[in-house]
């Protein structure tokens, strides 16, 4: 029994040396990657370019319960954490484990902000370690208003519209600004996967999405459920909002 106990205690302290390892590498891999993109853009000239485009939206002229939707379905410690959340990490390090892939990032509004604006969308352990690195620095240059104004000025929402207001007057015909609640609920949950969610496009699958912003809300005490059952039945329909 003693001998299959330290055989067990040899393995996992394989395992445990392998794995620390791998983080190292990926870690240093990630550290260049990120440094790399500072060095060929800094941080405030990007930051100034995105400021500069004339359909560039402050956060003032978004509606509260846009944010609030943004918040509790992409990630609802974001005014809490540093940049990360390890919770979600550790969630979704798990689900990754279990399919033996890539499937759940855990990437916090602040990590999405650097992948839109340093990196690649793909699915890569480095890419998503210098993502890391990236939130720290955003992080420390600007406040969490600041980086949500910028999130959802870079973040891409189907159907060619590449920035919230492109997005609020593609979709309804308004500026951000006049969306109600249904039209944040909506807008909310595109970016997750633009292509699947444009309601112009599967508007039975944005749809479901809706659901689950709207749930999520309901959750973290944003909406109450009779708020959420009024908009619920409501149908998106592309031509009612062009003949407005």
């Amino acid at each position: 029994m003693k001998i299959i106990k330290r055989i067990l205690i040899s393995i996992l302290v394989i395992i445990l040396i392998l794995a620390i390892g791998i983080a190292t590498f990926f870690g240093i891999q990630g550290y260049k990657m990120y440094k790399t993109a500072l060095e060929e853009n800094s941080m405030e000239d990007v930051v100034n370019e995105i400021r500069s485009n004339e359909d560039f939206t402050k956060i003032e002229d978004l509606p509260k319960d846009y944010i609030n939707a943004v918040v509790a379905v992409e990630d609802r410690r974001f005014y809490k954490h540093c940049g990360i959340d390890l919770i979600s990490i550790g969630r979704a390090v798990i689900n990754d484990i279990r399919a033996m892939e890539l499937v759940e990032g855990g990437s916090t509004i602040t990590q999405q902000l650097a992948k839109n604006t340093f990196f690649t969308q793909s699915k890569e352990l480095t890419r998503k370690c210098a993502e890391v690195f990236m939130a720290f620095e955003y992080e420390k240059n600007y406040n969490k208003d600041e980086i949500f104004e910028l999130y959802v000025n870079t973040s891409y929402f189907g159907d060619g519209y590449y920035c919230v207001k492109d997005a609020a007057l593609g979709y309804f015909d308004k500026e951000p600004k006049d969306m109600n609640l249904y039209e944040c609920t909506l807008l909310a949950g595109i970016p997750n996967a633009p292509s699947v969610y444009a309601p112009t496009k599967n508007p039975e699958l944005a749809k479901e999405r809706q659901a689950q912003v709207i749930n999520k809300m309901i959750k973290y005490k944003y909406l109450t459920q009779e708020e959420a059952n009024e908009i619920l039945d409501i149908e998106y329909d592309e031509e009612n909002y062009k003949n407005e």
